[in-house]
């Protein structure tokens, strides 16, 4: 039996593993997905994100939900969303945005175990002072 993740990626347009990722989850352009087997790259797919006003960061994690989403790379994530997907059941992996801008990197790191999973203190506070 192979074991087999979905992983998403906030990306800017047109998406794919040499796409950049998005500097803010709630608001990139799409979300690049990347099926993984036995720790390899075995397929990459895109989807739009959804239209959302502020405080809306819901909404995008329904979708990857229901896309069969189990991790997400991010390099910043509100408090909403950041529940949201533990209730979803979806792992939350922080990567410094500094420390890489490809989606194929973010996917390598958070195989290879080089990014922590995020935790709920880590999330931005709304002040205007975070990056995501």
């Amino acid at each position: 039996m192979t074991s087999s993740l979905m992983v998403a990626v906030p990306s800017n347009n047109p998406g794919g593993l040499t796409a950049n990722i998005s500097g803010h989850f709630g608001h990139c352009d799409l979300f690049t997905l990347i099926t993984v087997q036995e720790g390899k790259i075995a397929a990459v797919d895109t989807v739009a994100n959804l239209e959302h006003g502020a405080g809306g960061c819901v909404a995008p994690v329904n979708l990857l939900r229901d896309k069969g989403v189990g991790a997400i790379v991010v390099g910043g994530l509100g408090a909403r969303p950041m529940q949201a997907f533990a209730e979803a059941g979806i792992a939350v992996y922080y990567a410094d945005q500094a420390a890489l801008s490809k989606v194929e990197e973010a996917v390598s790191g958070m195989l290879a175990g080089k990014f922590p999973q995020m935790q709920p203190e880590q999330t931005c506070k709304g002040d205007g002072n975070c990056h995501h």
